[in-house]
């Protein structure tokens, strides 16, 4: 019997190519970073199974800003309620800094464009983004309309939108169009329909237009995709008046790549979310791209050294855990397995001046200049009759160590061999463990402490001493020990982001009794700690305290703490 697999490649068509002899984009190199768009809060929200609330928008909103994009698409206020009370609040709370413009999607449709601008109202400058599909399958197959009708749609629009923000004069408007599913379109089309657009808008090149091109779907190599949008900048009317604006998304995993392509094919602007969240496979990662520029020597007119908040940030507000292996910014990316790699690294690395050109084998980048390091695995080596490091922490504390933990650790180890110039005993890597991460002098200790579940949060009463200083700390947050953090920060005014968090039984210990450990950036530097207590969230707490003592910060609590006694810490 003959059998027949449903994994069949005939049912698909290879994506047509341009012919196009005169291109010229394969002989350009990138020099500049293109004008950055977030859509973080539109596409990358949209794309969510559980939408960001309020604060996390807010919050979001904020690491944009001091990331430093100065175009974020904020929402698409007539869709929904909480996206139309989120463009109000930045308006009417005065959140939108002097120099970051606001931009809301909207489709070609006169009582959607009515209610984007009802929110708009009293927006210092927004960008009006509207949009409507145009290639072939939407127009045959979705919407059963002509040509000349769906360009007749996108010209309403676009009229619609010139006469209402006629009527708010006080705005200072910029006006963007995309022609949604713009790589399923003839090109000739998608020329035409743009430049009907553009006719009913009139910019010039001191108040340009934005005209994004959008690989909604992504269907072919970035090379076509390039070929297409050089094509679109030849043939495009009033050049001089428009901005070309890239929106590809990662269906085939050349996101990336696409919108790099076209850069040199001569956009000038990039849509994208950090770390790359969007609909299917996502959206263009901005992190990735522009640390890619960043890496060639090019200023990517974004500040991404702390990575840490970045991840953090982006992970609480999208409930999604990044891959250790993602580009720059993965928790492995730093990390060797190979024996001939570490010994690579290292002689590059004891070579390497300050100041010099990053030439170091397997790293493109230099890991501190996004707050991290280069990480070795340990090599554990018998010690004493005993396994190694990991085992001898294993036996002392009943606990097994995290990866992460293991390399925090192995340079202490390795710091003690050198002064030694011995083999380490099993019973001075248990001690050196414990004064490095369980009883660190000069942490904060931590008195007594409350934690009580309200709505959909956490809140975090607790009592700090720091060298004789009482203080208290009172947050909430989605997560104890998010508010506990969040609380320290404040008090301290420090950027503290918990990194990772380990807890587990100790084997053979007292019942019930729990090892937390944790690694924290402060400041966009890391730090690890631990503690064992049995009230696993109080032992989490001192040992953030005890992975902040080994950071560098003022030991003055900052005026305006509340003072307190302190009572005996978690062991």
């Amino acid at each position: 019997m003959h059998f027949v697999s449903s994994f069949d490649h005939r049912k698909y068509r290879p994506s047509p190519v341009l012919p196009k002899p005169d291109r010229r984009w394969p002989d350009r190199q990138l020099t500049a970073a293109p004008r950055w768009c977030s859509v973080d809060l539109r596409d990358g929200n949209q794309a969510l199974i559980e939408p960001m609330n309020p604060s996390q928008k807010l919050e979001m909103f904020r690491l944009l800003v001091d990331v430093g994009f100065r175009e974020i698409e904020v929402g698409f206020p007539a869709a929904s309620q909480p996206d139309f009370d989120f463009v109000r609040h930045l308006i009417e709370d005065e959140l939108i800094p002097d120099d970051v413009t606001i931009q809301v999607l909207t489709q070609a449709r006169q009582p959607i464009i009515e209610r984007t601008f009802e929110a708009l109202r009293g927006a210092p400058r927004a960008v009006v983004h509207l949009y409507n599909s145009t290639s072939t399958v939407q127009r045959e197959r979705v919407f059963g309309l002509s040509r000349d009708q769906i360009k007749a749609l996108a010209v309403r629009g676009a009229e619609c939108i010139k006469a209402e923000a006629a009527r708010a004069p006080g705005t200072d408007w910029r006006f963007e169009y995309s022609p949604e599913s713009f790589t399923g379109t003839e090109l000739d089309y998608a020329v035409e329909v743009c430049d009907a657009v553009i006719e009913v808008w009139q910019p010039t090149p001191d108040k340009p237009a934005i005209i994004n091109l959008p690989a909604t779907v992504e269907v072919s190599t970035p090379n076509v995709y390039a070929d297409q949008i050089e094509w679109v900048c030849d043939h495009i009317a009033r050049r001089d008046s428009i901005l070309i604006s890239l929106h590809t998304h990662n269906d085939r995993g050349c996101g990336v790549a696409a919108a790099e392509l076209a850069v040199l094919a001569g956009a000038d602007r990039v849509e994208g979310t950090l770390l790359g969240n969007g609909e299917r496979t996502g959206n263009m990662d901005v992190v990735t791209m522009a640390m890619n520029l960043y890496s060639q020597g090019i200023d990517p007119q974004l500040d991404l050294a702390n990575m840490d908040r970045i991840i953090h940030t982006v992970e609480r507000c999208t409930q999604i855990r990044l891959h250790p292996r993602h580009p720059y910014a993965g928790e492995l990316v730093f990390a060797a397995f190979s024996g001939s790699h570490q010994d690579a690294i290292n002689k590059c690395l004891a070579q390497h001046n300050a100041g010099e050109i990053w030439d170091v084998a397997y790293l493109p980048i230099d890991p501190r200049d996004v707050g991290r390091d280069y990480q070795q695995v340990i090599r554990i080596n018998s010690q004493s009759g005993k396994g190694g490091v990991a085992y001898v922490v294993e036996q002392h504390h009943g606990v097994k160590l995290p990866r992460w933990l293991q390399v925090d650790f192995s340079p202490y180890v390795q710091a003690q061999a050198e002064r030694s110039a011995t083999e380490v005993q099993g019973s001075v890597i248990a001690s050196l463990f414990d004064r490095t991460y369980l009883t660190v002098p000069g942490a904060i200790t931590l008195g007594d402490s409350h934690v009580e579940r309200i709505d959909d949060d956490d809140r975090v009463v607790a009592a700090l001493d720091c060298d004789g200083q009482g203080f208290e700390i009172d947050r909430r947050a989605r997560g104890v020990l998010e508010a506990f953090a969040r609380g320290l920060a404040a008090r301290l005014e420090l950027d503290i982001v918990v990194v990772n968090e380990h807890r587990q039984p100790v084997f053979g210990g007292r019942d019930g009794e729990t090892f937390v450990c944790v690694q924290i950036s402060v400041d966009g530097h890391r730090h690890c700690g631990a503690a064992k207590g049995h009230d696993a969230a109080l032992a989490s707490f001192q040992a953030v305290l005890n992975a902040l003592a080994h950071a560098d910060y003022p030991r003055e609590i900052p005026t305006g703490a509340t003072r307190s006694t302190a009572s005996a810490p978690v062991s």
